[in-house]
Order: C-alpha cells, then structure tokens, then sequence
C-alpha cells in the first residue's frame, strides 16, 4: 500500500521515532488489517534496567491486538529488539503502544477496562472478539496494576463486614477505608486469624491512629481489633444497621406467632398484610397514609409492644453524651428483657452484651452504611456474573469495581485515553 496509509496508522496508533510503521497489509477474506513496525536501525538502543546504552543482540517477533480500524481486526507486528547489557545480560526493550507482556494494546486494555466498569466479562469478550480467559486477563492485570500505584496513606476510619460468594456459608471479609469509600482489602474467609493476620501486616502508627471501627457484633472480628488496635473497646462500633436488623427480625417472630395464635383460635387475624408495616422506621415514614396500622400500634397486641420497643430504640442514635446515651440503652435492654416476648428478650440480652459498642457508635456518629451499599453493589456484580466458583476471581471483581484503583495502563493514560 502507498506511504498515505502508513502515515495513516502511524497517526492512529500515536507512534513516533525511533519506532516506525514499515508497511501496512490488508487481508480482506479475514477482514484483518496488519501493521508492520520496526526500530529504525540508526537508533542506539538502552537497557531497559539501567538505561545505559547497549549493544543489540537479536530481535524477538510479537504481535498486539489493537482496537478495531475500519471495522477490520486489527494486528500490530513488530520485531522487537534485544539488548545485551554487560550487567543485566539479554533485555527486551519495551515498546511504547503495549504495557510489558501484554498480547493487546493499551488501547485496547483500556477501553476493555472501561466496558468491563458497565458489562460482564462474558458480554465485553464477545463485543471485543476476544476469549472469556482473555477477558479476565485483562482484568487482573488492572487490578494488579491499581493495587502498584495505590498510595500508603493513613486510615483513620475503618469498616469490617463479611458478604458471601457462594451457597453453604461461603464467606469473604471486605474492609473499607469509609474517609475515602474505597475497598482497602478483601479476605479469604471471616475467621479471626485471617482478619488479625491484616492488621498485623498495619504498621503501628496506623493501627494507632485509627478513630473507629465499624462492624457487626461478630466475635472473631471484636477479637481480632483487640487484640491489634489500641484502645480497641473506644474506637469498635456495633453498626446501627445490624442492630436493627435483630430488632425487625425479633419483631418479625412476634408477629408471626401472634398472627399464627389468631388465625388458630378466630380463623381470621388483625396482623394481616401487616408485616412491612411494622418493620419500618415511622421516624422516616409518611405515616397519614398508615392510619389503620397506627391504631394496631396503640393496641394490646404483642406485636405493639415489640414495635414500641423497635421505635424507641431508633430514637436513642441520637445522644451527644455518654451518661445520658447509657442510662437510656440501659433503660431499653431492661424493657426489652421484662418484655415476656422471647424473640425480643433475646435481643435485649444480645444489646446489653454488646452495649459498649453501641454507645462508641452513637457518640462517634459511626455506622457501616458505606459498606452496605457496596454489599448492594458486590450482589449487582455476582447477578451480572451469574456467580463466582473462583474465591480469587470474586475478590478481583470486588477490587475492581469498588477498589478505587487507577488501573489504566501507563501508555493510554499517556495518550490521554479517558478514564
């Protein structure tokens, strides 16, 4: 082909001296494209580890994918020279359109990466023409490649939560760093030994300058912060969305055995239809639409009686002071226990154990509802994945998506690929 097309996809691919498209061949059958690049000859060459000049030795042939020209597959060639440094021996010289040991181009890479941000590994492989394996190639390299660039940077707030990857209790523990909303870590399993083994790998200044821990009221994760965080019972806060969660499941058993109790005895039930009603936070509800279940509140039900108790306990978040926050959960874990309503007894006891770590979450205004909603986000990417058999790949697409990571390759950030 003429030197226009040349010129052409020297201009495509961004690439300059001392490296040089040399020809350009069109397969029309295949609808492929083949660009040909070569190291001008005159140019010296350096080591890639020391960067003194250095002799050559031979050139290795690679190929590159690159994104489509044309509607046509497009394929970069180049036989790439080898150096023989005096102190590193035979070096491959890297080539500036592809990161090192890759089969595509950063282009390419990167615009993979930016699929994969809205679409599964499967869907951004079949629009690229590429393999599922390839595809998640691609991604791991990423993360690895975010994780490298990711700065130490001192953490002061910290929350702990597990999340499943598969059916039989299959757990991994997610932290997150809730000053920058980003996933610092994801682990194995939700063991002690496990998230101890993290903390461990902290530096001290950092395990000291924690403000707070948020977490479920998981002993493995109260053992591991204690035995690793300094004035660990100050800075550990029981999420307030996990102590409502026991509140409406323990109000969830009291109605249905009351509706059950009436169903038996009369045939028919006022806790009818009723359930939603009584699980959620009048506080952030329009009430005047709820007018007949606002007169099942004020009545002698049982299931009243576990709601006024969840309602009061929604209010008492709000306390500035330590005294007058404790005297009031006091006063509720007693309520609860003399409730003679066993799923909420049960409860009571479970808060007045845990109580020190209530009270840290209501005076510090700590609370997980960061790492909920990546738990909402982690359930979209196993729907979109249809599941993971693989614990690692679970933990990448976890870094990948809610990592925070600056992942795109150094030549497309150089071309100013969008990110």
């Amino acid at each position: 082909m003429s030197m226009n097309d040349k010129e052409l996809y020297k201009r495509i691919l961004g690439i300059n001296g001392p490296w040089e498209v040399t020809d350009v061949r069109l397969d029309i059958i295949n609808k492929e494209v083949m660009i040909q690049v070569g190291y001008k000859t005159e140019q010296p060459v350096n080591c890639p580890e020391c960067q003194r000049e250095a002799a050559k030795h031979d050139h290795k042939k690679r190929r590159w994918r690159h994104l489509d020209t044309c509607q046509m597959k497009t394929i970069i060639e180049c036989e790439i020279p080898r150096t023989r440094c005096p102190e590193h021996g035979i070096k491959q010289i890297p080539v500036p359109w592809a990161e090192t040991n890759s089969r595509f181009t950063a282009l390419f890479e990167a615009l993979v990466i930016m699929w994969m941000k809205d679409a599964s590994i499967k869907a951004v492989g079949k629009a690229f023409g590429i393999s599922w394996d390839q595809a998640a190639k691609i991604q791991e390299k990423a993360v690895k490649r975010g994780l490298s660039r990711r700065k130490e940077e001192p953490v002061e707030e910290i929350g702990i939560d597990e999340t499943s990857y598969q059916k039989r209790h299959e757990y991994v523990t997610i932290l997150l760093d809730r000053g920058k909303d980003r996933v610092i870590d994801v682990l194995d399993d939700r063991k002690a030994v496990s998230v101890d083994k993290w903390f461990k790998s902290r530096t001290k200044e950092e395990r000291e300058g924690y403000v707070s821990i948020t977490m479920d009221m998981w002993d493995p994760y109260i053992k591991a912060v204690r035995d690793n965080v300094p004035e660990a019972d100050k800075k550990t806060c029981f999420d307030r969305f996990h102590v409502s969660q026991h509140l409406n499941k323990g109000i969830d058993k009291v109605r249905a055995e009351e509706h059950r109790g009436f169903l038996e005895q009369t045939g028919e039930s006022p806790l009818s239809k009723t359930r939603f009603d009584w699980l959620r936070n009048s506080g952030k509800t329009d009430n005047r639409s709820r007018v007949d279940f606002l007169k099942l509140t004020r009545s002698k039900l049982r299931t009243a009686r576990a709601w006024a108790i969840k309602e009061t306990a929604n209010r008492l978040w709000s306390y500035q002071y330590w005294a007058c926050a404790k005297k009031a959960w006091e006063y509720l874990c007693s309520w609860m226990i003399r409730s003679r309503l066993k799923p909420i007894i049960k409860v009571g006891r479970m808060i007045k154990n845990y109580l020190w770590g209530i009270l840290n979450a209501v005076l510090l205004k700590a609370n997980n509802a960061m790492l909920e909603a990546k738990n909402g986000c982690i359930q979209k990417i196993k729907a979109r994945a249809c599941g993971f058999r693989n614990r690692d790949r679970f933990k990448t697409a976890i870094m990948f998506h809610l990592g925070g990571l600056d992942m795109m390759p150094s030549a497309a950030k150089a071309a100013n690929f969008p990110t």
